[in-house]
């Protein structure tokens, strides 16, 4: 009996690491080419790496949503392809980057790295995309970088290693609670902390205001959706309300969702279901 129980009692994190790899097999989507870990981009010893799925037997022209993921600068990862279900029925390739937190450079480093992720994959015709209908999109400090690097469209300030010699026209930005004044942002409360992304230039307004989506707006400025909570503790709901105010001032074709009592992204699954499929009608009306 003792012998029994001592092989169950070695057995036990085996099964038990079993038991977790089968409930945390990854998600791919079907019908998809996966290219996972794929480098983009070299700075010394820092790689920068995306998960890239493009439809298969796609010679055509492809819709492309690059989703830049948040974490105020200073955490966060690009997930996996779970997130992107609802662009993956739609036919849609989707490339998830990583790009340098605050501990591996600080500013402009990670708006430069979304940039080179763009031109990379614009370069690369084996993945067929479309370089006219390119949507970026992401959450919190990710939206801030997705309508940052969307706002710019050819305008090369941030781009320290694009060899992509064509005009950069993106369709359209998906943010949802994102930063869109830094300055504000990392002298409020809850963004105090980030301005650590900023290093030595934290305290320098100028700085701030060049790399705050709002100065960048004009008549060109892609359409943008956008999704904020009011009761949002880390991102102020007010900077999306100036975003829409100042995109409406221009002319650009632009979406809010406002979730009454929405916390930072912690909505309910309806409340999701409901972004998602307005996202999705937004794009479609965009012809993308």
């Amino acid at each position: 009996m003792k012998i029994k129980v001592i092989i169950v009692l070695l057995l036990m994190p085996f099964l038990a690491a079993a038991q977790a790899s089968k409930s945390t097999k990854l998600f791919l989507p079907e019908k998809y080419d996966h290219y996972l870990e794929l480098p983009y981009k070299k700075v010394g010893n820092w790689i920068g790496v995306m998960d890239l799925f493009i439809p298969q037997q796609s010679n055509k022209s492809t819709p492309l949503v690059l989703f830049v993921h948040g974490g105020g600068w200073t955490q966060g990862s690009k997930g996996t392809a779970n997130q992107f279900k609802m662009f993956f029925n739609e036919g849609y390739a989707v490339a998830t980057i990583e790009y340098r937190l605050a501990k591996d450079a600080p500013a402009p480093a990670a708006v430069e790295d979304v940039r080179s992720a763009l031109c990379y994959l614009l370069n690369e015709s084996k993945y067929h995309i479309d370089p006219d209908k390119v949507v970026l999109m992401g959450g919190s400090a990710g939206g801030h970088l997705a309508l940052l690097a969307g706002y710019m469209q050819s305008n090369k300030q941030f781009d320290q290693d694009c060899s992509y010699q064509k005009p950069i026209k993106i369709a359209a930005v998906i943010d949802k609670f994102g930063i869109t004044d830094v300055w504000e942002y990392i002298h409020s409360k809850s963004g105090s902390r980030n301005a650590i992304w900023l290093g030595d230039k934290a305290e320098e307004i100028s700085f701030a205001k060049l790399l705050s989506p709002l100065q960048y707006i004009n008549q060109n400025t892609p359409p943008t959706f956008i999704v904020h909570g009011t009761a949002d503790p880390s991102v102020n709901y007010q900077q999306s309300v100036n975003l829409k105010k100042l995109l409406d001032a221009n002319g650009v074709k632009n979406q809010m969702i406002t979730i009454p009592d929405g916390l930072h992204g912690k909505f309910t699954s309806q409340q999701n279901a409901e972004i998602n499929t307005a996202i999705i009608k937004f794009l479609k009306e965009l012809g993308i």
